[in-house]
C-alpha cells in the first residue's frame, strides 16, 4: 500500500503514532508511556524514550506500506533550542517549580493579557518563563545562530534537520505572540526572543525529507516529507469542524486528556479578552485567527480524586456511575477545586471534598459531577452558544457526558466515539479533501435536574475563593 501517512501524537502523559490512508483510514497505532528525564540539572521532556519508541514505531510501520508524509502534533509549553543540527538545551518539563525569584523577575516582562492572550501561570506553563529559566541557567544559549523550536516542530527538526516554528505553538499560552496581530508579542521582541524564533511556517507546509539515518534505522524512504505539525488543541479543534454536526456554526469543542480544553470555534473573540477570566486563554488557530480557550487539567484531577479506586472513564462501571449521579446529588456530595493548584479558573484554591460518599461508585459519580461542573463554567466563560461536541478520553465517560446535557440544557451536545480525533485533525492537513463520515453520538438529555445543585455548588466555591483572595 502506497501514499501512507505517519501521525506523531506528543501528549503529557502518553505518545502516540499511528498510520493512515490518506482518506482517513486508520491502519496501525502504537503507545509510549512519558517519562521525565534531565538535562543541564532542570526536569525535562522524555527526548530519548520518545525517540527510542518512534524508531521503533515508524520501523514496524514501514513494514505495512510506503510511507510518503509524516506529520507531528504535541502538547503545549515546551520548546528546545537548537543550533544547526545540534540541542542546545533539551524542552523544560513545565510541571517542575521554577524559583520564586525566577518567576518574579520574569512576571516584570510579561505583557498584560489583552495584548497576548496568555495568562500568568504557575510553574513553566508560560513558555516565556522556560526562556528566562534557561537563559540564567545556560549564558551562551543563544549564542551564535541558536533557535527556538516549538515541541511539535522539534520533531520535525529531530527527523529532518530544518528547524521551524508555527502560530498554533507559539499562540498556546507562552507570552509570545500577539493574537490580534498575528506578531511576536513586545516582550518576545524587547528579549531579543522573537529574533530567536526559528522561521515561521504553516502547519501543513512541508519542512523536508528524512534524515539518512531515519530512513537507515526505519526502512522508510528516503524521500518520505516531514510536515510543520501543530498543537494539539488545534488538531483537535481542526478535526472537529470536519464534522457537518460542526462545520460553519458557532460551537464549542471540549477536547478531553490531561488537560480539558474548551475552544469556541467561531464568533466574535474580542469580548474572551475581557471575559474568560482565571484558566481562560486565547489560542490561535493555524491560520492564525484567534481561539477564546479555557483550560484546565481535568484529566490529572480526575486521576488524583478516583486514585486506585473506580475511574469516570472506565466502561465497565459507566452505568452504576450514571445511575449513582442523583444519590449524589441528593446528599450533596460535591468537591470544590482545585487538586492540580495554579492552574485552571480557580488556581488559588485548595480542593476540598463536601460530604464525601465512602461507597467507590458514588465517588466516582461525585468526580463526574465535579468534572461536569467545571467544563459548564468553561463553556460559559468561553460564550458557547450552540452546539457543543466533546472529544477524548472523557467522550466516552457516560457519567460526565450526562452531567453536561443536565447542565448545558437547550444546546445539541455531541460526544466523538473514537480516540482518533488529534490525528484526524492533523492528516486533513496533509490530505486537504479529506471527509469524514460523522462518528458523532447525539447526547440525549437526562432527567436530572442540576441547577440547584450547581447553585449551592457555586455558592460554596465563592466562599472559598474569597478565602483564598483574603490569605493571598
Amino acid at each position: 500500500m502506497a501514499g501512507l501517512v505517519v501521525v506523531i501524537d506528543i501528549g503529557k502523559t502518553h505518545s502516540k503514532a499511528s498510520l493512515w490512508t490518506r482518506d482517513g483510514q486508520e491502519l496501525a497505532r502504537t503507545r509510549h508511556s512519558n517519562r521525565q528525564a534531565e538535562a543541564n540539572g532542570y526536569p525535562c521532556l522524555d527526548i530519548d524514550g520518545i525517540e527510542a519508541w518512534l524508531r521503533s514505531s515508524l520501523s514496524d510501520f514501514a513494514r505495512m506500506g510506503t510511507v510518503s508524509a509524516i506529520i507531528p502534533i504535541a502538547h503545549g509549553a515546551a520548546c528546545a533550542v537548537v543550533r544547526g543540527r545540534e540541542l542546545v538545551a533539551a524542552p523544560m518539563d513545565y510541571e517542575a517549580k521554577l524559583p520564586a525569584e525566577i518567576l518574579d523577575a520574569y512576571r516584570v516582562h510579561r505583557d498584560a493579557f489583552s495584548e497576548t492572550g496568555s495568562p500568568a501561570m504557575d510553574r513553566g506553563l508560560n513558555l516565556g518563563a522556560q526562556l528566562h529559566a534557561l537563559e540564567a541557567r545556560i549564558p551562551d544559549l543563544f549564542a551564535g545562530n541558536a533557535v527556538i523550536v516549538p515541541w511539535p516542530q522539534y520533531w520535525a527538526w529531530r527527523l529532518t534537520g530544518v528547524a521551524v516554528s508555527e502560530v498554533t505553538s507559539l499562540g498556546a499560552h507562552t507570552d509570545l505572540w500577539s493574537p490580534l496581530g498575528k506578531t511576536p508579542s513586545p516582550m518576545a521582541v524587547k528579549r531579543g526572543w522573537a529574533q530567536r524564533l526559528a522561521p515561521l511556517r504553516h502547519a501543513g507546509d512541508v519542512v523536508g525529507t528524512l534524515l539518512p539515518e531515519w530512513s537507515a534505522a526505519t526502512g522508510l524512504p528516503a524521500e518520505t516529507q516531514v510536515h510543520a505539525g501543530l498543537h494539539d488543541s488545534n488538531a483537535a479543534l481542526m478535526a472537529a469542524r470536519l464534522h457537518p454536526e460542526i462545520r460553519d456554526r458557532d460551537a464549542a469543542i471540549v477536547s478531553t486528556g490531561t488537560w480539558f480544553v474548551t475552544m469556541r470555534s467561531s464568533g466574535d473573540v474580542q469580548p474572551a479578552f475581557e471575559t474568560l477570566g482565571s484558566g481562560g486563554v486565547v489560542n490561535v488557530d493555524v491560520n492564525g485567527s484567534p481561539v477564546p480557550t479555557l483550560i484546565f487539567m481535568g484529566g490529572r484531577e480526575v486521576e488524583i480524586l478516583c486514585g486506585d479506586g473506580i475511574r469516570i472513564d472506565d466502561p465497565q462501571h459507566d452505568g452504576a456511575i450514571t445511575a449513582a449521579l442523583r444519590d449524589c446529588v441528593s446528599r450533596e456530595a460535591m468537591i470544590l477545586p482545585t487538586f492540580v493548584p495554579g492552574t485552571g479558573p480557580f488556581p488559588k484554591a485548595s480542593g476540598e471534598w463536601l460530604n464525601q460518599p465512602r461507597n467507590p461508585v458514588e465517588k466516582a459519580a461525585t468526580v463526574a459531577l465535579y468534572a461536569g461542573l467545571l467544563t459548564d463554567l468553561a463553556l460559559n466563560r468561553v460564550g458557547a452558544r450552540d452546539t457543543i461536541m466533546i472529544d477524548g478520553r472523557f467522550a466516552r465517560s457516560k457519567a460526565f457526558v450526562s452531567v453536561l446535557t443536565c447542565l448545558q440544557t437547550g444546546r445539541p451536545l455531541y460526544a466523538a466515539n473514537q480516540d482518533a480525533d488529534l490525528a484526524i485533525g492533523a492528516l486533513s492537513l496533509v490530505s486537504p479533501t479529506l471527509s469524514v463520515q460523522s462518528a458523532l453520538e447525539l447526547v440525549e438529555a437526562d432527567a436530572l435536574n442540576l441547577s440547584a445543585y450547581r447553585g449551592r455548588w457555586l455558592e460554596a466555591l465563592g466562599m472559598i475563593v474569597e478565602g483564598a483572595q483574603t490569605c493571598d
